[in-house]
């Protein structure tokens, strides 16, 4: 097994370095080509690892210790993998989403100047994720969590001669870099609290650890996971990063950088589960973000911001299931959503292919008739988003809802149901405004994806459909039970009997009620004014405004007085200053310089008489 690891990181950066290095000169097919037999390789390699996995013990593990990294007196790092069941299954999910989304982008991306060093990023994106869930300590992890960082800057600003994506790149990097200061911090911390980065280590000596220090560093890791997973507070760049490819949203939002927070808080579980205080963190974080986002969505009018805001909700109730004690559920979600989410995008690129990039849901409708799969793969991801059964979104959510009630944090139940209502509702709004009639534009000619693009979002739709039944009671849990023994604190299970019926009626009923006054509000394509409520929630709460207010204005303010003032003035006419005054020095020493040699000459004399005379007559 120890072999096989090390290739599924290998394989994607192989076509990274292929493609980056000769890709202009293969034309496309073979860049397509390269690209996706790279991850669909590391696909298949991930899925044999799982079956080896699942016929060793439940806590198996493989540690591949590539060489010593660092070694510098008691601190020493070696560059080594990790393949568990976690890491396995995120593998599997990152290569198989990203696998399909390689092959939508061939045909999306299709005639696109750049187009290899889009498929070249696109790899080193995958392979980046690969290094960063096969990490086996805190160091090598945080070289695939820069990495991410990089490729997310490199992919949101393909574009960059668009002013507004190359804005988005850097707000994207500059926000993730205030998380990731953070977990430096925390990393720090943590060795010097254990003394390694090892996560078995770690996990072996929390108990020992001094519990205050601890929550420090865990928190400092945690800011970090909020800035990578676009949680309150450090949100604000998902929304934004909208200005990229829309299989780059897809990627992002699926199987890639937002879940990265996710897995950190899943692997290092025994050091948040070893303080009370750190779960209910996680929980309330998790779910305010729900909320927050659910509530914002209502009201944008960009399809692919809809979805990105979808995301930052969704996210936020995986970290509420990881701090309701129930980790599976969690990761649960994080895999069905992996499928809705990719989807949804898919659809929202399909859409922008056929009406040549229109995405405001104003000025689409009408577009059932016209393209049937691309309503059906939407229909099908905003059911599993909203929790519908039977589809995937409904099982994993039931869980991590289930799991908050029952771990007694019943106040965010509630908001989690709450926001259950919400999701259906701007979903099914964003639906109604875009495909349903009667169409914005009668003049406009939507056609269907082509089969390159289309069957990727097959695959998907199914997924979305029947994934969820991995976390079916009736089949027994599966993924329940394929999870759990990875965590010292054993994770809540769902519940069962008529307790997790009736919990799991008040989901579906708030979601169904949500769905209703979407379809009554929005009917027809109406798309009524909410007053001042809407403006609050299009202004995200006014949290960009406190942001820009607080942070961004201060810090122009101070750069535009460096720049101004401390630079040009002080710094440069200090040394404009400087030498100006050597410059005249020069200009007066120069009028000595006259180029007689008789005056020379006479001046040589006098010096020689008066040293003379000085030395005779003293």
């Amino acid at each position: 097994m120890g072999l096989v690891v090390p290739w599924i990181i290998g394989l994607p950066l192989a076509g990274w370095i292929l493609n980056g290095l000769w890709g202009g000169r293969l034309g496309h097919r073979p860049v397509g080509w390269i690209a996706c037999s790279a991850v669909l390789g590391a696909f298949i390699l991930g899925g044999w690892e799982v079956l080896a996995l699942l016929r060793a013990p439940a806590d198996a593990a493989v540690v591949v210790r590539l060489w010593e990294w660092i070694a510098s007196g008691d601190f020493r790092i070696e560059a080594a993998l990790r393949l568990d069941r976690l890491s396995a299954l995120m593998v599997l999910v990152v290569t198989g989403v990203g696998f399909l989304i390689h092959v939508y982008s061939v045909g999306y991306m299709h005639g696109e100047e750049g187009y290899s060093r889009y498929f070249a990023y696109l790899n080193l994106f995958v392979a980046s994720m690969l290094l960063l869930v096969l990490a086996n300590n805190l160091l090598v992890l945080f070289v695939g969590w820069e990495l991410v960082g990089l490729c997310s800057y490199l992919l949101i600003g393909f574009w960059f001669e668009r002013e507004e994506a190359a804005r988005a790149g850097r707000k994207a990097f500059v926000v993730n870099r205030i998380g990731d200061a953070a977990f430096v911090l925390g990393v720090c911390l943590l060795f010097v609290l254990f003394g390694t980065l090892n996560f078995e280590e770690m996990a072996r000596r929390v108990r020992a650890v001094p519990s205050g220090q601890l929550a420090m560093a865990t928190l400092l890791l945690f800011v970090g996971a909020t800035g990578k997973s676009a949680q309150l507070p450090l949100y604000v760049w998902l929304p934004d990063a909208m200005e990229g490819p829309t299989p780059v949203s897809a990627l992002i939002h699926a199987a890639t950088m937002v879940t990265a927070g996710v897995f950190l808080v899943a692997r290092l579980w025994p050091l948040f589960a070893a303080l009370d205080i750190l779960p209910n963190i996680v929980a309330a974080v998790g779910a305010i973000t729900a909320l927050f986002a659910a509530t914002v969505a209502v009201t944008q009018v960009d399809l692919k911001r809809i979805l990105a805001y979808s995301t930052i909700s969704q996210i936020g109730y995986m970290f509420l299931g990881l701090g309701a004690g129930s980790a599976t559920s969690g990761l649960f979600h994080l895999t069905t959503h992996a499928f809705f989410k990719a989807l949804l995008f898919l659809s929202a690129g399909s859409v922008m292919h056929a009406l040549s990039g229109v995405i405001d849901v104003r000025r689409l409708g009408g577009l059932g008739r016209a393209m049937p799969l691309t309503t059906a793969s939407f229909l099908v991801g905003a059911c599993a988003l909203s929790g519908i059964p039977p589809f995937a979104g409904f099982f994993s959510k039931e869980h991590i809802l289930e799991s908050a009630y029952h771990a007694g944090l019943i106040h965010l139940w509630l908001v989690g149901v709450v926001t259950a209502g919400l999701t259906a509702l701007y979903i099914t709004r964003a639906a109604i405004l875009a495909f349903g009639d009667p169409p914005a534009d009668p003049h406009a000619h939507p056609h269907e994806a082509p089969p390159v693009m289309a069957w990727p979002m097959i695959v998907l739709l199914i997924l979305s459909a029947a994934g969820g039944f991995l976390g079916a009671q009736a089949l027994g849990d599966p993924f329940h039970q394929y999870l759990a023994p990875l965590f010292e604190k054993k994770t809540v299970p769902p519940a069962r009997g008529l307790d997790g019926l009736v919990l799991g009626a008040v989901s579906v009923a708030a979601a169904a009620a949500g769905i209703v006054v979407a379809w009554a509000v929005y009917r027809g394509r109406r798309d009524p004014d909410l007053g001042a409520v809407g403006v609050f929630l299009r202004r995200q709460w006014y949290i960009e405004d406190l942001y820009r207010a607080v942070v961004v204005a201060p810090a122009e303010a101070v750069a535009r007085f460096c720049a101004g003032v401390v630079d040009l003035r002080w710094i440069d006419g200090v040394l404009n200053g400087l030498a100006a005054w050597i410059a005249r020095i020069g200009t007066g020493v120069r009028r000595w310089q006259s180029g007689y040699v008789r005056q020379y000459a006479a001046v040589f004399l006098v010096g020689t008489v008066l040293a003379v005379s000085y030395w005779l007559f003293r």
